[in-house]
C-alpha cells in the first residue's frame, strides 16, 4: 500500500524513502544549480542528506549545491499531525551565491535560534539593510511559486488534500497568504497587527526610530513590520500561528491589503 504519512514513508526501504521525499524538491531548483537527478556531484558524492529514521514521524531534508557548502540550498523539516496530515515546521531555500549574514549565531558561535534565544544585532542590521527579512542568513531564491505546486503534488501523492505550515515570522505568514494559505489559528492576531499599524494606533506609535528596526516607514511594508515585530514591538515573540493550504485551492485571506515588500 502507498504510504500516507511521514511515519509510513520512514518505514520504506532507503531507496524508496529517498525517492519519495525528493518529489517535493522543485525541478527549477535542480536545473538552476545543475544538480543531477540522483543528487550527486561530478565525483559521485551525495548532495542530499535525510534524517528519517524508522519509527520516527518526522523528516529533515538537507540539499546542498556543493558538498562543502556552508548552508543548505534547501532545508525542510516535516512532521505528522496527530491524525497523519503533513505539517511543515520549516522550509528554507537559500541563494548560496549571496552574502551570508550570521543572524543565526553569535560572534562566539553560540546559536541564536533565529533570534529567540539571543540576537546578533550587528548581523541583523546588516541583513536588514541588505534587503533580507528576519531569520534569513542569505537572500532567498524567490521560488515559492515553484515550491508550492511541487509540495502540493507530494502531499496529494500521499492521499491528502491539504497540509499545514508553521510560519516562522510575520512576513512568512503574509507571503503564505499570497499563495492561497489560510489560518488554523492566528488570523485574529494578524488582523490585530494590521489594525494597530494604522495611523494613530499603538504599534504605529512605537515606530519611533528608537532602534534601526523601528523606523516610521516600516508600517507600510511587510519586511519592515516583520523586523519591528522581531525587535519586540508586540511585547511577545511571534508564535502560535498555524496555516493550512488546500490542494489547488486558495483560502482567499489577505490580512495586509495592498502591502509592499
Amino acid at each position: 500500500m502507498k504510504p500516507t504519512s511521514i511515519a509510513a514513508i520512514n518505514l520504506l526501504p532507503w531507496v524508496e524513502k529517498k525517492a519519495t521525499y525528493c518529489r517535493f524538491i522543485p525541478s527549477e531548483l535542480l536545473e538552476r544549480f545543475d544538480i543531477a537527478p540522483d543528487f550527486t556531484d561530478s565525483k559521485g558524492r551525495s548532495l542530499i542528506s535525510l534524517s528519517c529514521e524508522e519509527g520516527s514521524s518526522d523528516v529533515e531534508v538537507d540539499l546542498r549545491h556543493m558538498v562543502d557548502a556552508e548552508d543548505p540550498l534547501l532545508y525542510a523539516h516535516l512532521t505528522d499531525t496527530i491524525n497523519g496530515q503533513i505539517h511543515v515546521l520549516l522550509y528554507v531555500v537559500n541563494d548560496p551565491e549571496g552574502p551570508r549574514f550570521d543572524v543565526d549565531r553569535m560572534p562566539d558561535g553560540s546559536p541564536t535560534r533565529f533570534g529567540i534565544l539571543q540576537r546578533n544585532i550587528e548581523a541583523e542590521i546588516a541583513a536588514m539593510r541588505a534587503g533580507l527579512a528576519p531569520g534569513q542568513v542569505r537572500r532567498g531564491l524567490r521560488l515559492l511559486q515553484h515550491s508550492t505546486p511541487a509540495f502540493e503534488a507530494f502531499v496529494e501523492s500521499l492521499g491528502h488534500d491539504l497540509f499545514f505550515v508553521e510560519p516562522l515570522s510575520y512576513h512568512n505568514a503574509v507571503i503564505f497568504e499570497r499563495y492561497g494559505m489560510g489560518y488554523v489559528r492566528g488570523q485574529k492576531l494578524m488582523e490585530h497587527v494590521h489594525a494597530e499599524f494604522q495611523e494613530g494606533c499603538s504599534l504605529r506609535s512605537m515606530l519611533d526610530a528608537s532602534s534601526p528596526f523601528r523606523m516610521p516607514e516600516y508600517a507600510s511594508s511587510i519586511r519592515g513590520r516583520s523586523w519591528a515585530i522581531h525587535d519586540g514591538i508586540l511585547g511577545q515573540v511571534f508564535s502560535d500561528v498555524t496555516m493550512y493550504k488546500q490542494i489547488r485551492r486558495s483560502a482567499g485571506v489577505d490580512t495586509f491589503p495592498n502591502a509592499i515588500w
